[in-house]
């Protein structure tokens, strides 16, 4: 597979120079605003954003926003850091079944790439169970921004987020659900058709259901070795290259499942981590205001930024697969 060369120049501009994508996400819109309550204003949710920018991106390979409230923070970026910019609504649409998935009505990849984005993103919630004519409606939406980010030359990340209607999506029924949906959904969407570059998955077991897990809560959904098989499994479900997203879980369970998935031997080429880094800042953020979260971020938020980045050195990178040579090319 070989990149077009605004594709190739995107990509690059999000990885760091081993080839591997560190970058962080601060793209959250409708949870945060929840989580800031009071101070989930315009001005609140730019400043909340504008400063994890600048406080982490020093220590990422690139950082995720969206348009609506994260331009001002994107110009707040360190140098070497990359901008992946959120094409799709907050949550999802709530009148039907499928969590069907909707477009800003004011963006386009074409608007994105203006706005200084190296690549762009959507968030699809997504599960091989649902109907036939709920993911019919998925598959032509995928594909239709596939062939926008062609259009437009700009690399497309592609992110899932698996879920059962009903079922408690962190309990220890879904969770033994949750390799399946995974696999089965990045078999999917690595069809050239999709036009997805890069796929950002979930992490394929709940490390809290994994038996002798430093996060291990009781109950077993699987033996490390078979959780290991999993993240095995879902690895060879794709010829793209795939990150993992941090799905709000904390730090420590974050970090243990990157360190699980280079004990499996799984060629991941990165991560695009949020809440694990700057979550359990927000109480900080809400209660003593700017300042003393700068100073959070700057002691405990860059502690688990570099935690993450410490088991990155496990990570691959993207170069051979879309047969960039290394390291000749970086940079160039």
């Amino acid at each position: 597979m070989k990149l077009t060369p605004g594709k190739l120049q995107g990509m690059k501009n999000v990885s760091n120079e081993r080839g591997v994508i560190a970058a962080a996400a601060m793209d959250q819109r409708g949870s945060l605003k929840k989580a800031l309550g009071a101070n989930a204003t315009d001005k609140g949710l730019e400043e909340f954003k504008s400063l994890v920018t600048e406080v982490l991106t020093p220590h990422a390979s690139a950082i995720l926003l969206d348009p609506e409230w994260g331009l001002p923070a994107s110009k707040r970026r360190a140098k070497n850091a990359g901008l992946l910019l959120a094409y799709e609504k907050t949550g999802y649409d709530k009148t039907g079944p499928g969590r069907l998935p909707d477009l800003l009505d004011h963006w386009s990849a074409r608007r994105l790439k203006e706005a200084g984005g190296d690549c762009v993103k959507i968030l699809l919630y997504y599960t091989p169970a649902d109907p036939k004519e709920i993911n019919d409606q998925k598959h032509a939406w995928v594909e239709r921004i596939g062939d926008e980010c062609r259009a437009n030359d700009i690399p497309f990340f592609l992110e899932l987020v698996g879920y059962e209607e009903g079922a408690d999506e962190k309990g220890l029924e879904f969770s033994k659900k949750k390799p399946d949906i995974v696999v089965r959904s990045m078999e999917e969407f690595t069809k050239d058709r999709y036009g997805v570059d890069v796929l950002k998955v979930e992490v394929p077991v709940n490390m809290k259901f994994v038996e002798g897990a430093k996060v291990f809560a009781g109950q077993k959904a699987y033996t490390r070795k078979e959780a290991m098989e999993h993240f095995r499994h879902a690895a060879g479900a794709t010829s793209k290259p795939f990150i993992y997203l941090s799905a709000g879980v904390s730090n420590a369970e974050f970090t243990e499942s990157l360190e699980l998935a280079a004990e499996a031997g799984v060629k991941f080429n990165g991560v695009l981590c949020g809440r694990a880094t700057w979550k359990d800042g927000i109480p900080i953020y809400a209660t003593q205001g700017a300042a003393a979260f700068r100073k959070w971020l700057e002691t405990e938020g860059v502690k688990n930024i570099e935690n993450v980045n410490a088991r990155l050195k496990a990570a691959t990178s993207w170069f051979s697969i879309y047969g960039v040579k290394e390291p000749a090319m970086v940079g160039a």
